[in-house]
């Protein structure tokens, strides 16, 4: 199954250009089919490596301080 890049969004509750970030980093696998597409497999692996983590700033990936929510 493929997503767009809108529909990654909308899954992952924030807005495209975050998305496409994550894409020209090299944190998020895509495929150009016209548009980029992302695989859900892919989608899923981002997710779940990414877990427990603040992706605020994809230059400083941190691990999430739970303490200051």
């Amino acid at each position: 199954m493929l997503y767009t890049v809108s529909e990654v969004a909308k899954i992952c509750k924030t807005d495209v250009h975050r998305i496409y970030e994550f894409i020209k980093a090299g944190l998020l696998p895509a495929l150009k089919l016209g548009s980029l597409k992302v695989r859900k497999e892919s989608l899923d692996d981002f997710l779940e490596k990414y877990e427990g983590y603040d992706l605020t700033d994809i230059q400083n990936i941190t691990k999430l301080d739970t303490t200051k929510l």
